[in-house]
């Protein structure tokens, strides 16, 4: 009686793959969250965050990119301190700043779609129109998400108009936003980035 062994692949290559970048870009957002600080003009805080949704869209793609923010907001929830300044827990997605995380996982396959359609193509490939397109429409995924919460939650004082969060809750990140694109395409157009 001989005894054969056999390898098994439970899941191929490219899923086992895809996987591990996924959980790469979570946790590169937990760390993102880390570069927090408050700004005087809003109350939703200036992170790197935003950079880490435009690349997991840009690299991941559509569903990847997605799946690493649905995974990067699990972490934050079960108590992983990733949300910004090492908050975690449920009751972060429901405060003022919530809708930002939120938009995460729709940002992300927002970027990946425009940028790669249907179907996950290598990056390196696309034009800067495109990447820029994508990044753009992350960001109004972003901000309009973020935007609306902010004043759903904070309307309750008189002082908070639609207009005054539409202004503290996007018009005053823009900046910010135009460097986190302009750094995203440079890291995807980096000789450094090897592996896609």
């Amino acid at each position: 009686m001989s005894t054969e062994t056999r390898n098994v692949d439970l899941v191929g290559q490219e899923v086992a793959w895809n996987l591990a970048r996924t959980a790469v870009f979570a946790a590169l957002m937990g760390a993102f969250a880390f570069v927090s600080f408050p700004y005087p003009l809003s109350p939703a805080p200036v992170t790197l965050q935003v950079l880490g949704v435009f690349l997991a869209g840009i690299m991941l793609g559509p569903v990847w990119g997605g799946v690493a923010m649905v995974l990067y907001l699990l972490a934050g929830v079960v108590g992983a301190p990733v949300f910004a300044g090492g908050t975690a827990g449920l009751g972060t997605l429901f405060g003022a700043s919530g809708g930002y995380l939120l938009s995460y996982p729709i940002a992300a396959a927002a970027i990946g779609y425009v940028v790669h359609g249907r179907e996950l193509g290598s990056f390196r490939d696309v034009g800067v129109g495109r990447l820029v397109a994508g990044m753009a429409v992350g960001t109004v995924v972003i901000y309009a998400l973020g935007t609306a919460q902010l004043y759903l939650v904070l309307r309750s004082s008189p002082e908070w108009t639609l207009l005054r969060a539409v202004v503290a809750g996007a018009v005053v990140f823009l900046p910010a936003e135009a460097l986190k694109m302009a750094a995203a395409l440079g890291i995807v157009r980096s000789d450094a980035i090897t592996a896609e």
